[in-house]
């Protein structure tokens, strides 16, 4: 499907691909995909030993970039077998379809800390705290998972324990008062110059100004798999591309008729910020509390990074994460439902993704 896709913003002719006139050259690998076939499916299995009633039912969405270009290595629109019938060759390809990303959106608040002039070693208070929702819309109170409040805490455990209310203490802290410089603008400005482009949820003030809600520093506004994929690879890496899945086009003749030029830039986010990310996510995993701490080295014998993500109600379950270097790879899987009904309680990231 994103092979087709790609096809055709290079205007060349679907029908050519079919009577064998060009031959593509793609950047998947047949082994990764493979493998995260198999791991899709093998998490639904659990999911579904956990939920009888819904076998056959829950969606699975992955991609896997290679962080060095953004190269896409595998790619999974929906699983093999749904409701009964082979979905192999479905058009709808799930990795692109908008979603709420949870706690998934976090690391973007913190990264925007740091490029602000915050470190991983300053504290923050994990205590009640309200948000107003708008005009004449009243306060909304934040409210951690758990259900508990651990008081001052560092920036890097308000993130790998991904605690909600220092998360919006965080974003309110990044504002300067004034609406074009407030914490959340920040916040979706980060995430745009990594690539970012669905729509934030967000209003229009009196005066004809774009107001973001603050709730999308939690995960509120809907994103693409491959658009958070494509983020934490540049988190990752340091180096800014688009995702892509064609290296080149030849006729019959082996003549090249395309071939992928190198667009690569580095990241406009500074260095020393991608650092403090980095090694926050990587607590989220390394770390008792991390909420990826099941993939320790124990039990996981490869060094990654990431973050889970939960929506509201259990509706969508996320990973993302990633392996070390420019060689490593970048993964977000996702699980939920096509029509967006909750998974179950208790079906968080950490657990179904």
């Amino acid at each position: 499907n994103e092979t087709f896709n790609e096809i055709k913003s290079e205007k060349f002719e679907i029908q050519n691909v079919f009577q064998g006139n060009i031959n593509i050259h793609t950047t998947a690998d047949l082994r990764i995909q493979k493998i995260s076939n198999e791991a899709c499916e093998n998490g639904l299995t659990e999911y579904e030993k956990r939920h009888p009633d819904q076998e056959g039912q829950a969606q699975c969405s992955a991609i896997v970039l290679k962080n060095s270009n953004a190269a896409i290595l595998a790619e999974i629109g929906g699983r093999k077998i749904y409701q009964g019938r082979n979905y192999q060759y479905s058009d709808l390809n799930r990795v692109n379809r908008a979603r709420q990303a949870g706690s998934a959106f976090k690391p973007f608040v913190y990264l925007t800390a740091f490029v602000n002039g915050w470190i991983p070693t300053d504290t923050i208070p994990d205590t009640p705290v309200a948000i107003s929702m708008g005009y004449g819309r009243g306060n909304h109170w934040i409210h951690n998972y758990d259900g508990k409040f651990l008081g001052n805490i560092t920036i890097c455990e308000a993130l790998y324990r991904s605690r909600n209310a220092p998360t919006v203490r965080l974003t309110m802290g990044l504002g300067q008062g004034s609406l074009d410089e407030s914490g959340i603008k920040r916040v979706v400005d980060t995430a745009r110059l990594l690539g970012v482009k669905s729509p934030f949820h967000s209003d229009i003030d009196h005066l004809g100004r774009t107001v973001y809600y603050p709730t999308s520093a939690l995960g509120a506004s809907e994103m693409t798999v491959m658009e958070l994929a494509n983020a934490y690879r540049e988190i990752a890496s340091g180096i800014s591309a688009e995702p892509y899945v064609i290296q080149k086009v030849a006729d019959r003749n082996k003549k090249v008729l395309f071939e992928k030029k190198d667009q690569r830039k580095i990241s406009e986010i500074p260095p020393d910020a991608l650092n403090m990310i980095r090694s926050c996510l990587r607590k989220v995993v390394t770390t008792p509390g991390g909420t990826a701490y099941s993939l320790t080295l124990e039990k996981f014998p490869i060094p990654i990074a990431g973050k889970t993500g939960t929506t509201d109600d259990f509706r969508n379950a996320l990973f993302a994460g990633w392996t070390h270097g420019p060689e490593g790879i970048t993964v977000v899987a996702r699980i939920d439902f096509d029509d967006n009904r909750e998974l179950g309680n208790g079906e968080t990231g950490a657990r179904t993704a």
